[in-house]
């Protein structure tokens, strides 16, 4: 059976409790995720299956994917990736992954990539407060200050918050739970935020630190 499958995040929402209290949501576009191609124990040494998501124009793909797709009988797409399985019962070539693997109430681990903010300073990438605005300090307004002594130890320690890239990595965030599940218009709505921009492809999956039982308020 696969846990998990490939989708898009659409955007941020809040929907309203009974009792008037906002929950903040997440809207992702789950599936339909076509099998393009099985891995058993014997021939690729694990079991997996491989998903594809997201139509693209087939001229844009070389030959050897082309193939790849055709083999499998499946429309090209944009995106591919590996779901480990502990059964191949029941999973063929051609068959299709949907929203409907998921129900209300259950916990999913989200992956995606983080947004990318490229090189900056010190301020932004680590919230440093800056220099004095007046009696000459004008000058490190947005400077991190001292960096390490001079002749004791006479380096920088590794691990010193510097300016730098920062964001676009791969996060999971655990135990979200799906708070609304619409299979015929493939849509997720799960509890809380989740990595990376609008349209940002995620991975869900099943969550593997909880016992599957509904997520509890405090």
């Amino acid at each position: 059976m696969v846990k998990g499958l490939i989708g898009r995040k659409v955007r941020m929402t809040q929907i309203f409790e009974e009792t008037g209290k906002a929950i903040p949501v997440t809207v992702i576009e789950a599936g339909p995720c076509p099998i393009v191609q099985v891995k058993t124990q014997e021939r690729d040494g694990y079991q997996a299956v491989q998903l594809g998501f997201g139509a693209r124009k087939e001229h844009k793909f070389n030959n050897p994917l082309k193939g790849h797709f055709a083999k499998a009988n499946v429309p090209p797409t944009q995106i591919l990736r590996e779901f480990k399985v502990e059964s191949l019962d029941e999973v063929n070539v051609g068959d299709t992954v949907d929203a409907s693997l998921f129900s209300e109430g259950e916990l999913v681990d989200v992956t995606g990539t983080s947004k990318g903010h490229g090189f900056t300073g010190v301020v932004k990438r680590w919230g440093f407060a800056g220099g004095r605005k007046s009696h000459g300090g004008e000058q490190d307004l947005r400077r991190p200050g001292s960096i390490g002594a001079s002749a004791t130890p006479s380096r920088v320690f590794k691990g010193k918050k510097m300016p730098g890239r920062y964001g676009a990595k791969r996060h999971t965030v655990q135990n979200l739970q799906v708070i609304q599940a619409d299979p015929e218009r493939n849509l997720l709505v799960v509890k809380g935020a989740i990595p990376g921009p609008p349209n940002g492809f995620l991975l869900i999956r099943k969550a593997v630190k909880s016992s599957g039982a509904e997520k509890t308020e405090d």
